[in-house]
């Protein structure tokens, strides 16, 4: 059973997801909350397996409950994946930066959003369309150059990379490389370690910045 966390100031929007969850099979809504510091506290306490927020909520925003839930610090983070109205670049990257393994927009329709859930646990990260596009233009401007990885990638690992770049999911990567998906999982493991990269979204843009894709 995916247990799921909501919050979002707004009670009809939480409605309307917890309709869209709980209708999913092996998916339930297990708290709901009004602003981020409740959210915060449910999701420490509750420890669900996706937490769904909001960014512009009471007392405390989506982008620094994201922070204390699943970033860099966080000895044991939480996997988050944002929700909102707002089409922002300034929340997209604070967001992914913060350790989110999703970025939608509230217009994305129930279809998504129940694939971001499941992304999400699956450890994959899944971006609204709109923001990927911008995400990718973002990325192939000209840029210094890429920093250097810790350790030399192997050749399978960069094939990963460049899978990882071009919006493949972990299953999909396995696929196309005809290996197991523990095997994908050990190498992408591999590649954030020498990246010093805390997701996949900072792995795909390694890989634009260093010029492995184009």
């Amino acid at each position: 059973m995916i247990r799921v966390l909501i919050a979002d100031d707004q009670r009809m929007v939480r409605a309307g997801f917890r309709m869209i969850i709980d209708a999913q099979p092996g998916m339930r809504v297990v708290a709901e909350a009004a602003d981020g510091a409740e959210a915060v506290e449910l999701a420490r306490r509750l420890r669900p397996d996706v937490s769904l927020l909001d960014i512009r909520m009471p007392r405390l925003d989506g982008l620094a409950a994201t922070r204390l839930l699943a970033g860099p610090q966080v000895p044991d983070p939480l996997r988050v994946v944002i929700v909102t109205t707002f089409d922002l670049d300034e929340y997209v990257y604070g967001a992914l930066r913060g350790g989110a393994v999703g970025f939608l927009l509230k217009d994305g329709g129930p279809a998504l959003l129940v694939e971001a859930v499941r992304a999400a646990v699956k450890g994959d990260t899944l971006v609204s369309p709109s923001v990927t596009v911008r995400l990718l233009e973002h990325l192939t401007r000209p840029r210094p150059p890429a920093r250097r990885p810790h350790e030399p990638l192997t050749g399978r690992e960069l094939e990963v990379v460049r899978l990882v770049a071009r919006g493949r999911t972990n299953d999909e990567i396995a696929g196309e490389l005809y290996v197991s998906l523990s095997t994908v999982k050990t190498h992408l493991g591999s590649v954030q370690r020498k990246l010093a990269a805390r997701n996949r979204v900072e792995v795909a843009a390694w890989a634009w910045e260093s010029g492995i894709v184009r």
